[in-house]
């Protein structure tokens, strides 16, 4: 996919102020621990996560991604009646029906002629959110449009410890199915795309190239959420994370190739890259795999942890505001998510 038209006019990323630390919740799984005589500081050590953040109990996705929305269409500096599309594309939804989107919407009072609507893809979905704004900018549909997700870990995390705790037969390979979940967190983010006659910051969203791995469907799976509305139901999630690891970064080395021979750039052209927050066992074998600098990766999950399909944007929200891009950088957006999917796209800044 190519863009001629479409610009990324402004990024907002909103974080909770809890913040839990790897340590504290070793403390919680003191007796499986103990009694699986697991090493304290293994959580840390095999992630690189030191600390995560999560919102006070009751908070909703849509409320913080209407917050991250808002400061999106804050900086953006743009009239939020130009605004035609609206998309939330987080993991974590309010509700089976309708769609969070919908509460977004009245919450920021966007125009009634707008296309309102979720997308779910795991941790890709704010990149295939931008994918449908932009297609519809190119079309000609609407001149501007928001991407926002709201993710909110805190109950799988809650949900996994007890559950772990309870299970008094848990095993040491057992444990390293629930591992992967110890590490999701929370974030909202909120991207605003338009038309290169609105912009005025000029980062142009170049296009970008997507491939599945479908056959590895099974490596990272959430129970199902037909039954969030029952009384006891607790989120729980299993993750092959050795696998999908391995299939992920293969995956992802093939999206490159055609991501570069349709942007027509080599490695050497990239100033910046951004990619899914994992853990920085799978930040080394990706970029290793890439044959990418380390060094051109600005990395978040060591104070955020694995925040879903917040994670790339906030990342790169948190690297523009420090200032690290600078104009006509090249920049690459490497996502990858379970399904298996990986999504990657190259941006002008």
């Amino acid at each position: 996919m190519r863009f001629k038209n479409v610009y990324i006019e402004a990024l907002a990323c909103h974080l909770p102020d809890n913040i839990v630390t790897s340590d504290d919740i070793e403390k919680r799984l003191a007796p499986v621990y103990d009694r699986l005589k697991l090493p304290y500081g293994r959580l840390e050590m095999m992630t690189g996560i030191k600390e995560r953040r999560f919102w006070n109990p009751g908070t909703s996705p849509s409320q913080v991604s209407s917050i991250a929305g808002k400061l999106a269409i804050v900086n953006s500096g743009i009239n939020q009646e130009d605004i035609g599309c609206l998309i939330n594309a987080s993991v974590c939804r309010d509700f089976l029906e309708p769609a969070t989107a919908a509460l977004v919407h009245h919450n920021l009072g966007l125009p009634k002629n707008n296309l309102v609507y979720d997308i779910s893809n795991a941790c890709l979905g704010v990149l295939n959110g931008m994918i449908n704004i932009a297609n519809m900018i190119e079309l000609g549909q609407i001149q501007a449009g928001l991407v926002v997700a709201g993710e909110n870990g805190g109950p799988l995390v809650d949900s996994t410890i007890e559950s772990l705790l309870n299970n008094p037969s848990l095993t040491r390979s057992e444990i390293k199915a629930s591992f992967a979940s110890l590490t999701i967190a929370s974030a909202a983010v909120g991207v605003v795309l338009v038309h290169k006659d609105l912009t005025q910051n000029k980062h142009r969203l170049l296009g970008g190239y997507s491939q599945a791995a479908s056959q590895f469907n099974n490596l990272c799976r959430g129970n199902d959420d037909s039954k969030a509305q029952i009384d006891n139901w607790l989120p729980l999630m299993k993750t092959d994370a050795e696998t999908m690891m391995r299939e992920g970064c293969g995956l992802a080395g093939q999206t490159w190739d055609h991501t570069k021979n349709i942007l027509e750039w080599v490695n050497d052209d990239v100033n910046h890259v951004f990619c899914h927050q994992v853990g920085h066992g799978h930040r080394k074998l990706l970029y290793e795999t890439l044959s990418l600098e380390l060094k051109k990766d600005f990395s978040t999950l060591e104070y955020l942890g694995n925040t879903g399909a917040a994670s790339l944007p906030s990342t790169l929200a948190l690297g523009a505001e420090k200032g690290l891009l600078e104009s006509g950088d090249r920049i690459a957006l490497l996502g990858i998510g379970s399904g298996l999917n990986s999504l990657m796209l190259g941006v002008e800044w």
